[in-house]
C-alpha cells in the first residue's frame, strides 16, 4: 500500500505482539516475585507459568530455560543501572573523582546484591562478560580522572574483581563481614588507591 508515494509499513504494534509483551512481562514479574520468595533454585518453570497465569507453552515461547528467565532480569535491572549512572556522571560534575567512584562502587554493590542468586545461576557471566566489563571501563574512567597520569590498570582490577559476586558472597559467608563491612571496605580501599583528596 503506497501513502503519498511512500510504502506504508504494517504496523509494529499488533494485538497480537501487544498480548506477547504483557506475557513476557508478567512472566518477568512473577519469576522476580517468586525468586524473592523461595530463591532461584527451588522455583520450577511450572510453577512461574502457572503462578502468572499462562500455560507452559506461552513460557518457553519467551524463555527457552531459567538461565534465560534469570538473564532477562539481569539485564533489565543492568539498563536501570546504566541510566542511573549516566544521569549521576552527567549531573554531578561538582563532586571528586573519588566521590563519584565510590557513589559508583555502591550502586555497582547494590546491583550485586539485589541480584546474587540470578548472578550465581547465570555462570557464564564472569569477569570478562561484556555485560561487566562497561564497570571495570567506569572504574578506570574515574580512577584516572582521580590520579592523572597514573597507570591505572591494576587498581582498576582489584576494585573491579571486589565488586564479583563470588568475592561479595565469599566475604559474606566464609570470613564473615557484614554488608556494610564490605561496603565499608570498599570505600576505603578506593581512597587509599585515589588518595584521600581525590
Amino acid at each position: 500500500m503506497l501513502n503519498n508515494g511512500n510504502l506504508l509499513l504494517p504496523e509494529d504494534d499488533t494485538p497480537a505482539r501487544a498480548d506477547a509483551r504483557r506475557n513476557r512481562e508478567r512472566l518477568l514479574e512473577t519469576a522476580q516475585q517468586l525468586f524473592d520468595a523461595e530463591g532461584v533454585d527451588a522455583v520450577s518453570m511450572t510453577a512461574i507459568a502457572e503462578t502468572a497465569g499462562v500455560g507452559k507453552g506461552t513460557l518457553y515461547r519467551h524463555f527457552a530455560n531459567k538461565t534465560e528467565l534469570c538473564h532477562a532480569l539481569l539485564d533489565e535491572d543492568m539498563q536501570h543501572l546504566q541510566e542511573r549512572v549516566l544521569m549521576y556522571l552527567r549531573d554531578h560534575h561538582a563532586d571528586t573523582p573519588g566521590e563519584r567512584l565510590k557513589w559508583f562502587l555502591g550502586e555497582v554493590f547494590e546491583f550485586v546484591r539485589r541480584n546474587e542468586d540470578l548472578l550465581i545461576v547465570e555462570s557464564d557471566l564472569s569477569l570478562d562478560h561484556i555485560a561487566h566489563l562497561w564497570w571495570r571501563q567506569t572504574i578506570s574512567g574515574l580512577l584516572q580522572q582521580a590520579s592523572p597520569g597514573d597507570d591505572v590498570r591494576y587498581a582498576t582490577d582489584v576494585l573491579y574483581i571486589m565488586l564479583d559476586v563470588r568475592t561479595i558472597r565469599f566475604q559474606r559467608d566464609t570470613v564473615g563481614h557484614d554488608p556494610d563491612a564490605i561496603l565499608a571496605g570498599l570505600h576505603a580501599t578506593a581512597e587509599r588507591l585515589t588518595g584521600p583528596d581525590a
